[in-house]
């Protein structure tokens, strides 16, 4: 009888395990998105110069025309959709030997889509941020909090529903310290009264329309950002 108990609770035990292991979300640090290596190829072609502004991240940042937004001449996008921070980090580096005047940075949301730990992504934070004060140290860093996003769209599913890391990550950059270092409070300017990206300003749920880059542009004009 205590070898059919003890067998039954093996089992039970074994199962407990199983099930657990199988409900443990799988990431890959190493993911690019399909046209990676493509956008870094023209990125090279596109010269940075010491007096450039740069704007890094994933599709948010690659939906707008940084130059015609804000009415600058020498705004350089490095947007790429699709984009972790891990592909940040890989691609940094071209960046920090131009050593531009600034660089405006929103990234995380897809690290969060792919179930990249919030302990993770905070890392690569503090990575690029290191990287760039010790590779560019006149570089004038602008580090934007992650935007809200909007369920009700349903379209990128990966992406909903993860309030509480967008939430536990904003917090987290709100604490960032660095020489030449400012923080972007994004985040409040896009909700709804229900806490979500404002429907006025999307087109999808996640990614911003018009309206959501005028949005933007007045946060860095009254900020005087680009001063």
């Amino acid at each position: 009888m205590r070898s059919i108990i003890f067998k039954l609770v093996f089992a039970f035990l074994i199962f407990i395990s199983v099930a657990a292991k199988s409900q443990t979300l799988q990431w890959d640090s190493t993911f690019r998105p399909t046209k990676y290596k493509e956008q870094v190829l023209k990125f090279k072609e596109d010269t940075i110069r010491k007096s450039d502004f740069v704007f890094l991240g994933n599709s948010i940042t690659a939906g707008t025309d940084w130059g015609k937004l804000l009415n600058i001449s020498n705004a350089k996008q490095r947007g790429i959709s699709g984009d972790i921070t891990f592909g940040v980090l890989e691609r940094l580096q071209d960046i920090i030997d131009s050593k531009p005047a600034k660089v405006f940075i929103l990234i995380g949301i897809n690290d969060v889509s792919r179930n990249i730990p919030d302990s993770i992504i905070l890392d690569n934070y503090h990575k690029i941020l290191k990287r760039i004060v010790k590779g560019s140290p006149k570089t004038k860093i602008y580090f934007n909090t992650l935007l809200p996003v909007n369920a009700a769209f349903e379209k990128f599913k990966n992406h909903y529903n993860k309030d509480q890391h967008i939430l536990y990550l904003n917090e987290q950059i709100r604490k960032l310290k660095y020489k030449k270092l400012t923080i972007i409070d994004l985040y409040p300017q896009f909700l709804d009264e229900n806490n979500h990206l404002k429907s006025a300003y999307t087109k999808d749920g996640l990614h911003l329309n018009n309206e959501g880059y005028e949005v933007w542009k007045n946060v860095i004009i009254k900020g005087r950002y680009l001063k």
